[in-house]
């Protein structure tokens, strides 16, 4: 199997030397084409880590502004000569021994245009990241009894919460996109990734394109894979940009019945915490309601 793997950086010098330094024994076992970093303009020594480090030959490519995640994956992707996979990582990620060549393995079953890995945080305890279909009933079972209890009773969450699902393989709507493998077919067949969607609801529009398409987003949880987790539950930026591009996504793929639906179970779901005090539903509601200050929320 073919390898080539793409690292999207933002001012992330603080944690893409361990990514990096992962590289060896987690690409082992597979054949690397390449390895590129696609950097958003960043201000630190990203680009310098980048290019110093030996361990394996890393080529960076600078866009030369903060495009969003999405821009990098397509810059990077742009970037790659021939390949089988592209392995798609954060840089706050850490590639556990043998792991890329355990999620290839994925590809061997028909119409896998995706392959998810078991993520890990530091401590060794299980981040979730599976997801069901979003759905107006699973987003007002959220915003009624909030993502985690939901994903605990049956298929009623969007988040899949019970850990026993991730011990088993098996497909799945989509995936967080902190690590994913992608086909070269579905990479060709689905286009490039949205770059409207600067940071948060990308994966999901990518993975439901592949769908329609016939090409499935499979977990394998003997792949695993160590990542830090992002800020967006306690940056009140982060999470305003992420809650906004759910109920984008619900838009663009499900029609406008479906949106207004989504749209309003998320806007009481963060009313509910709005009044609960957390800053985070505060910014989310600004966002969502109120367009004319949404630039002033959301990063530009």
């Amino acid at each position: 199997m073919r390898v080539a793997v793409v690292i999207v950086t933002y001012n992330s010098a603080d944690a893409l030397g361990t990514c990096l330094a992962s590289l060896p024994a987690g690409l082992d076992g597979v054949e690397v084409t390449e390895i590129v970093v696609a950097d958003n303009a960043s201000r630190d020594s990203t680009c310098e880590i980048a290019k110093n480090f030996t361990e394996l030959p890393v080529r960076v490519v600078e866009i030369g502004r903060n495009a969003g995640y999405a821009a990098g994956i397509n810059a990077g992707i742009r970037a790659l000569g021939s390949y089988d996979t592209v392995l798609v990582i954060n840089p706050d990620v850490r590639v556990r021994p043998g792991a890329a060549a355990k999620l290839a393995e994925a590809f061997s079953r028909s119409n896998v245009g995706i392959a998810a890995p078991r993520l890990e945080n530091p401590d060794g305890s299980l981040q979730p990241s599976l997801r069901r279909p979003p759905t107006v009933l699973r987003a007002w079972a959220e915003a009624l009894i909030g993502g985690n209890r939901a994903g605990r009773w049956g298929t009623l969450g969007e988040l899949i919460t019970d850990p026993r699902r991730y011990d088993v393989p098996g497909p799945a709507a989509w995936a967080t996109g902190g690590v994913l493998m992608l086909s070269a077919e579905a990479v060709r067949q689905t286009g490039q990734w949205d770059e409207t969607f600067l940071l948060y609801g990308e994966e999901t529009d990518f993975a439901l394109r592949a769908g329609r398409l016939g090409l499935l987003t499979w977990y394998t949880p003997d792949a695993v894979f160590e990542h830090d987790g992002g800020e967006s539950g306690t940056n009140p930026m982060l999470w305003a940009l992420l809650t906004v591009n759910r109920t984008t996504v619900v838009r663009r793929h499900y029609g406008f019945l479906a949106w207004a639906g989504y749209f309003a179970a998320v806007v009481v779901g963060e009313g509910i915490r709005a009044l609960a005090g957390r800053p985070t539903a505060k910014a989310a509601l600004t966002a969502l309601l109120n367009p004319s200050r949404r630039r002033k929320v959301l990063p530009q």
